[in-house]
C-alpha cells in the first residue's frame, strides 16, 4: 500500500561510518550500543553478532580505559561491521583506538582536555579517514550553562552543541555528526529543530534514557517519528533498558511505519475480537518469534475475519484472512488456497520463506 504522505528529507552533508554512508542521500541507517564489560571480548564479539544478524547497520562500544581499548582492538579485528567507539575525558584513549582501526569517533571536543588535547584527536581522525559524533546530552550539560539556563532546555542542548562544533571548526575539521539527547521528547525534538538550520553535518537522533522496552519504544517512536516525517535525521539509535537487540528491532519498526526504510517482516495484524476464526495474538506471535532472522522486506497480513480481511491481504505481498470453515490466504493480492486453524504458522512461514528465497 502506498502512502500518501511524502516525507522530504533534510539536505546534509554525507559522512563514512566504515562502509556505512551516514548524511546525504544515504538511507538512514539504524545503530546500537553494546552493553557487555568491553574487556570481555568473548561476550562483546557475540553481542555485536547478535545485533548484525538483527540488522544494525552501525554498533556503539564504549571504551572507558586503556585496557578497553586494548580489548576493542581485538574486538574489531573479530567482526565486520562498523564499530564507534564512546569516550569521554580521556583523549589518549581516543588516540589508541585510532590506531586500532575505529570507524567513528564519539566525543565531545571540550571535554577531553585542553586545546593540545583535541588537536592530537583531530589531527589523528583527519589523517585515518576517521569521523566524529558530537554527542550532548541533556544529563552531562557544562556546569556554565545548567547555570545559565536553570535546567536542561533546548536552547542549551543546541548552545552546548555549538560549542563543541566550534572547536571542531577552529582546526578545520568539517567529518562530523551530532546529536542532541533528552529524555523528554519535546525537548529533543525542539532542540534538534533548532539545529537542524544551523548546520549541514548529519544528525544522529535518539531519546535517551527513555526507559524500559515498553515505555522506551512508544517515546522513541513519537520523538524520533515526528522528526523523521519532518525530513530531520541521518542515523538513529532506540535507547532501551532492554536488550540492544530490540533497539534494533524497534528502529526499523519505526523507519517502516514512515516508509523510510524496509527490512524484515512488516507484519499487519488485527487487534482480534469475537469474529476471528482463529488466535490472531498467538499467530503473530509465533509468527514474528520464526521469522526474525529474515531480512528481506515483505508486507505480512494476519486479519481474524472477513470483514477487513480480504481488503488487508490483497494489498500485502501474502495475506492471510480468517473464515469458515477453513481460512483463505492470498499471493500477490489474489486469493491462492485455504488452510485450516491448525496448520496456519506452519504455512504461512512455508510460504513467506519460499518467497524471500
Amino acid at each position: 500500500m502506498q502512502s500518501e504522505f511524502k516525507i522530504t528529507r533534510r539536505p546534509s552533508r554525507q559522512i563514512h561510518v566504515g562502509k556505512v554512508a551516514v548524511g546525504g542521500d544515504a538511507p538512514i541507517s539504524v545503530q546500537s550500543m553494546t552493553n557487555t564489560d568491553t574487556c570481555n571480548v568473548a561476550d562483546t564479539v557475540a553481542q555485536i553478532q547478535a545485533l548484525q544478524n538483527a540488522g544494525a547497520d552501525i554498533v556503539r562500544v564504549s571504551v572507558p580505559s586503556q585496557d578497553a581499548a586494548e580489548a576493542f582492538g581485538q574486538i574489531k579485528k573479530a567482526v565486520n561491521m562498523p564499530l564507534i567507539a564512546d569516550i569521554h575525558f580521556d583523549y589518549r584513549i581516543a588516540l589508541r583506538v585510532a590506531e586500532l582501526g575505529v570507524d567513528c569517533l564519539r566525543i565531545n571536543p571540550g571535554n577531553i582536555g585542553g586545546e593540545d588535547r583535541v588537536r592530537a584527536v583531530v589531527d589523528s581522525a583527519k589523517d585515518k579517514g576517521i569521523p566524529i559524533r558530537i554527542g550532548v546530552n541533556a544529563g552531562s550539560l557544562e556546569k556554565d550553562l545548567q547555570k545559565k539556563y536553570g535546567e536542561p532546555t533546548s536552547d542549551a542542548l543546541v548552545e552546548s552543541a555549538l560549542r563543541h562544533i566550534e572547536i571542531l571548526d577552529k582546526f578545520n575539521f568539517s567529518d562530523f555528526k551530532v546529536s542532541l539527547k533528552a529524555s523528554e521528547v519535546f525537548m529533543t525534538i525542539l532542540a534538534y529543530e533548532k539545529l537542524a538550520t544551523q548546520i549541514d553535518q548529519p544528525l544522529h537522533l535518539g531519546i535517551t534514557e527513555a526507559g524500559g522496552f515498553r515505555a522506551g519504544a512508544v517515546k522513541s517512536a513519537i520523538g524520533l517519528g515526528m522528526l523523521l516525517a519532518k525530513g530531520i535525521g541521518d542515523t538513529i539509535r532506540v535507547s532501551l533498558a532492554a536488550n540492544p537487540v530490540e533497539e534494533i528491532k524497534v528502529g526499523f519498526d519505526i523507519l517502516k511505519s514512515l516508509h523510510i526504510r524496509q527490512k524484515g517482516i512488516n507484519l499487519i495484524a488485527c487487534p482480534s475480537c469475537s469474529r476471528q476464526n482463529f488466535d490472531v495474538i498467538k499467530t503473530v506471535n509465533e509468527l514474528e518469534s520464526r521469522l526474525e532472522d529474515i531480512l528481506h522486506p515483505m508486507d505480512v497480513a494476519v486479519i481474524g475475519c472477513v470483514v477487513n480481511g480480504p481488503g488487508e491481504a490483497r494489498e500485502a505481498h501474502i495475506g492471510l484472512t480468517g473464515g469458515s470453515p477453513n481460512n483463505l490466504l492470498y499471493v500477490g493480492g489474489k486469493a491462492d488456497h485455504k488452510v485450516k486453524n491448525d496448520e496456519l504458522v506452519d504455512e504461512l512461514e512455508r510460504m513467506i520463506r519460499a518467497q524471500v528465497k
